[in-house]
């Protein structure tokens, strides 16, 4: 097998033949797809100068035996896509330069020797930036002026590329780091390192951490690491089965290897590691219990708490009324369990006022399809860059969990806005990264978003348009007497009681009590009941917590928010008959939106 990513080198194995075009060797199938791009632009000549991103603390294949071994992304670099390369050097603020070979002793020995010929007794060098650059600027100048049998390839890579080229605003920047940042940049532009065999690979979690002088630049590929593929968990699998001492799944687990590949999607392989060991070494059997509570944990621990995983415990099955909806839901639940991803929508855009049971529905769909069901929680931060950066680790593991409900609570605050000011553009880019995942048709059926709004007019419309949020279902409060009843028995079963429907009594607030307002009225009553020494909730309390309830949603912003949501809709079926009749009639569109018109400037006046 052909060493990846090497050129054509002289008999000494330590110059490179400059007048040779730089051709692309063939790499080995295993290598991951972002280091086969890598390659590709490498060798078209038109960049030398690389920033990963994303999944780059995890473990990676490092070589082609059978069990493989793992390592980090540095090993990688060093020993497979540099395999043949004279000298690679590594960076960090924490060891500082130094010749790097990967678990490679002799190769190692004969880079230390080789740059303290070229370079310089690197173990006399300080860890401080600027001896390092001083150092390797005069390296690559030297190296350019080289004769060609003398002439080194190189690579150089730098760990944790943030901390030494820090997001900052232009003219933010010490002196020092201001140097060292134009240093990199001239590396990147110059023609002569990008002619000979000189590399710069930085490396660090967030891109949005990295200064937008050096990931913007032309002259820079930024390339994505992504969260390991389901074929990518089942080599690592079965590699650490082969490992010695080898192991068989089924002695501590429920899942065989395969079983356990699929099931952990969205998990990196170093957690994906410390799920095995932690179940193998513990004498805990690896259940389904087991498995849930520890993917948990690991995901979130993952997402930094930037995403919050809900086991959904019901179905559609349990939603009193919105039966159009429900009738919608269902049938695209088959489809994506038929694996007819092209005919589902990229998400759907839940509205109507406060209460309405948008956030339950949702879980309730993520239940009937069986899939994961996950809440964006706030990704913003006060510093800079870095709610960006937040974004971007959260969209990389939905893209890796798929499929998966997300489900985005007041959407129209969460996701920003085109035209946001006064927050340095981070809203208007914050906006543009999720509505790009939106619409990115690759992951139909895969993300489904769930946009969860009391106020859609305030959603921008290139979010809810077609392509993104295309199904806009309204969910009004209930009307019907035996829907009310009914969703009195399924909330009272909820809360771990029971109530019978005949023991619901006559509600006078028909039509103003939303599911929230009903959820609590049957707390309220079995608390009573608990406290009288019953075990259900007794008729005699619900009838005097029904009695004393007033509704809390009243108003001129309740009929804002149902207006907004009748005019927001998308198909006529999810329309209760009364509302349609209203917007059937002659003008009944153009008299609601005048209507939502003058409540809007009441409202702003108040």
């Amino acid at each position: 097998m052909p060493r990846p990513f090497s050129k054509p080198i002289c008999a000494r194995c330590c110059a490179v033949t400059p007048d040779l075009a730089r051709r692309r060797t063939e790499l080995p199938e295993w290598f991951p797809a972002w280091a086969a791009q890598l390659a590709d632009l490498y060798f078209s000549g038109t960049t030398a100068a690389f920033v990963l991103y994303g999944n780059t603390v995890d473990l990676f294949r490092a070589s082609a035996d059978d069990p493989p071994r793992y390592g980090v992304l540095a090993e990688f670099l060093a020993e497979q896509l540099f395999g043949r390369w004279s000298l690679v050097l590594h960076y960090d603020l924490g060891t500082g330069l130094r010749a790097f070979a990967g678990r490679d002793e002799k190769r190692l020995k004969e880079m230390v020797t080789l740059a303290n010929k070229k370079v310089g007794d690197l173990s006399t060098l300080t860890k401080d930036p600027a001896a390092a650059f001083a150092v390797l600027d005069r390296f690559v100048r030297n190296n350019i002026m080289a004769a060609e049998a003398d002439r080194l390839s190189v690579a150089v890579i730098m760990d944790q590329a943030s901390y030494i080229f820090p997001s900052s605003e232009p003219g933010r920047l010490n002196l020092q780091a201001s140097s060292e940042l134009v240093t990199m940049l001239n590396w990147a532009m110059s023609p002569h390192v990008k002619r000979l065999n000189m590399a710069f690979v930085l490396v660090d979690e967030k891109l949005a951490d990295v200064s937008d002088r050096l990931a913007g630049s032309p002259h820079v590929a930024t390339l994505e690491v992504p969260l390991p593929s389901e074929d990518d968990r089942a080599r690592f699998i079965e590699a650490s089965a082969g490992a010695a001492p080898r192991i068989d799944f089924r002695d501590f687990s429920d899942f065989d290897a395969k079983e356990l590949a699929k099931l952990t999607a969205g998990i990196s392989l170093a957690d994906l590691n410390v799920l095995v060991e932690s179940a193998r070494e513990s004498g805990r059997r690896l259940d389904q219990a087991v498995f849930r509570s520890l993917k948990k944990r690991l995901l979130e621990r993952q997402c930094r708490g930037l995403l919050e995983f809900i086991e959904p415990k019901w179905t559609l099955d349990t939603v009193v009324g919105h039966e159009a909806a429900k009738a919608r839901l269902r049938e695209d639940a088959k489809l994506l369990k038929r694996g007819a991803l092209d005919s589902l929508p990229m998400g759907y855009l839940l509205c109507g006022p406060v209460g309405t049971g948008k956030s339950f529905m949702a879980q309730c769909l993520s239940g009937e399809i069986g899939i994961p069901c996950v809440i964006l929680k706030n990704f913003r931060s006060k510093y800079v860059g870095e709610t960006e950066g937040n974004l971007q680790h959260v969209l990389s593991v939905l893209r890796a969990m798929g499929p998966v409900v997300v489900v985005v609570d007041e959407a129209d605050a969460a996701l920003g806005s085109r035209e946001a000011e006064g927050d340095s553009g981070t809203s208007s880019r914050v906006f543009g990264m999720i509505a790009a995942q939106m619409g990115d048709t690759q992951y139909r059926g895969r993300i489904i978003w769930m946009l969860l709004t009391a106020r859609p007019d305030l959603l921008p419309i290139d979010l809810k348009r077609q392509g993104r949020a295309e199904v806009h279902i309204p969910l009004f409060y209930p009307t019907d007497e035996n829907e009310i009843r009914q969703m009195f028995v399924i909330l009272a079963k909820k809360l771990g009681s029971r109530i019978a429907p005949e023991d619901v009594p006559p509600i006078p607030q028909r039509g103003q009590l939303s599911g929230a307002d009903i959820e609590g009225m049957v707390g309220r009553a079995w608390r009573a009941s608990l406290l009288a020494g019953a075990d259900h909730v007794t008729r005699e309390s619900l009838a005097e917590v029904v009695s004393q309830f007033m509704p809390s949603t009243q108003g001129l912003e309740r009929e804002l928010q149902e207006i907004a949501a009748m005019l927001e809709c998308t198909d006529r079926q999810f329309l209760p008959p009364a509302i349609l009749e209203k917007m059937a009639a002659e003008g009944g569109r153009g008299k609601l939106q005048e209507r939502l018109t003058a409540i809007k400037q009441i409202v702003k006046e108040l």
